[in-house]
């Protein structure tokens, strides 16, 4: 007989900013870590895996042969941190994510392999070189077909989720200055096969999705068709769960999909507004929000709500041009469009991006010592200066206009106006709920962190 295999411990860690912990306070707001689903699914038996997901564990060393981590740019100084923990020890650390593929040279400083692209088209192989001791340094991944791309291991994820996450697309043809999606997945949409999204979405035992694409839609034919399929094969499953995306404003152009959204248990559309002004818009290279044209906003929403369907839009502070009198602008804007869920955030010059290149051009990035000022870039502190008021005006500016949209009047008023516009309350209780979760955000505990169940009773009452 063969001799068994050896067997290994992968031990895969979800890093948080330990500077930012406002979501993790809030943890009815946050999803599963699917990179690391992917990445324990694509590893081969004789290898046990574990996943230590510190939105909700606290950190204590373990003993493992490999050690895995994922990271955005503000969590990257805690996976540096942790990586040093066992690498004392002797334990072979690896990463992957958006931000050591932007900046492989540095963190291959502290990790003994890094993997740049998406992990599909060369894990095995990593996994090949570790047991045969020659891990290399750098593993440059091709962007791989999502034909064969795994389901995540949901089972490995911490029970407490209140979302589960499915992916049913990746890459992005768009080139806004501050994105870096299309540098890392590419600019070309790659479509999983829809039965396996459908069998993903409904293997869920969660009552909310979360579909993680960057734009559930897409802009080609190939791309609605493959979103309706998807849909329709939701729906026609019979599920009953409740699931949020992102999309670009065109999606209210279809209504045929906007109707199989909603049958499928579509309740929030995340919309990226970025600034009504049109300048700003071009600087950023927003080339949708451009073609559609700010004077049609307003009909975009309508189609999205007469499906009983919110809207979340995201807003930027801090584009060029801006000052304390057009963020205040912005600000009125948000509150009298019907727009149910706000979403305003600071400009945030993420490495891999146009954005990040031009303001090191420029010199107007103001937190650089790196790694150890990464945690700064987290959508809510300044890290640039500003065209035209200063870093410090800024700031008070931001906090001032986010007081105006996350008092709980207004959040209650949006609430109603919700309710009004789709008739609908469980998804008039998703805006409310997603309004508390973005103040809870940005306020990072300097306010009491809110849950829907603490305010919603007195709200229907106000019904």
């Amino acid at each position: 007989m063969p001799s068994a295999k050896k067997t290994y411990k992968l031990l895969l860690i979800n890093p948080v900013n330990k500077r930012r912990h406002g979501l993790r306070l809030d943890q009815d707001s946050i999803y599963p870590p699917m990179a690391l689903g992917i990445i324990a699914a694509l590893t081969p038996q004789h290898w046990e895996v574990e996943i230590l997901d510190e939105n909700y564990n606290t950190f204590e060393y373990q003993d493992a042969d490999l050690v895995g981590f994922t990271s955005l740019t503000a969590t990257i100084n805690r996976c540096y941190e942790l990586s040093s923990e066992f690498r004392k020890n002797k334990i072979p650390t690896v990463i992957g994510g958006i931000h050591a593929s932007m900046l492989p040279k540095e963190a291959g400083e502290y990790m003994d392999a890094v993997v740049i692209g998406e992990a599909e088209g060369i894990w095995l192989q990593l996994i090949e070189d570790f047991e045969k001791n020659r891990l290399k340094k750098y593993y440059h991944a091709k962007l791989p077909s999502l034909v064969e791309s795994p389901s995540p291991r949901i089972d490995l994820y911490n029970p407490a989720y209140k979302f589960g996450s499915v992916q049913t697309t990746r890459g992005c043809p768009m080139t806004c200055e501050f994105c870096s999606v299309h540098t890392f997945n590419g600019s070309k949409y790659r479509l999983r096969p829809v039965d396996k999204s459908v069998q993903d979405f409904i293997s869920i035992d969660k009552d909310y999705v979360y579909i993680v694409d960057d734009n559930f839609v897409g802009y080609s034919k190939a791309a609605r068709d493959h979103a309706l399929e998807f849909f329709k094969g939701v729906a026609n499953s019979g599920s009953k769960r409740q699931w949020g995306g992102s999309a670009s404003m065109n999606i209210a152009e279809d209504e045929e999909l906007l109707e199989w959204a909603a049958k499928s248990g579509c309740k929030m559309i995340f919309l990226g507004i970025e600034s009504e002004l049109i300048d700003q818009l071009e600087q950023a290279n927003k080339m949708v929000n451009i073609k559609i044209g700010v004077d049609k906003y307003t009909e975009v929403y309508r189609k999205i709500h007469k499906y009983q369907i919110a809207v979340m839009g995201a807003f930027i502070y801090g584009l060029d041009n801006d000052t304390p009198d057009t963020i205040y602008n912005r600000t009125n804007y948000i509150l009298d469009a019907d727009i149910d869920i706000m979403q305003a955030t600071i400009l945030t010059p993420l490495p891999g991006t146009e954005l990040y290149n031009r303001f090191k051009d420029e010199g107007r990035l103001l937190h650089t010592n790196y790694p150890e000022d990464w945690e700064r870039y987290n959508y809510a502190e300044v890290v640039f200066k500003p065209q035209k008021m200063s870093p410090e005006d800024f700031s008070a500016s931001v906090i001032e206009n986010w007081e105006r949209l996350y008092d709980l009047k207004t959040l209650k008023k949006k609430f109603l106006g919700t309710l009004k516009l789709t008739s609908n309350p469980t998804t008039a209780a998703w805006g409310f709920s997603s309004n508390l979760h973005m103040r809870n955000f940005v306020f990072e505990g300097k306010k009491e962190v809110l849950q829907l169940e603490d305010t919603f009773p007195e709200l229907i009452i106000g019904v």
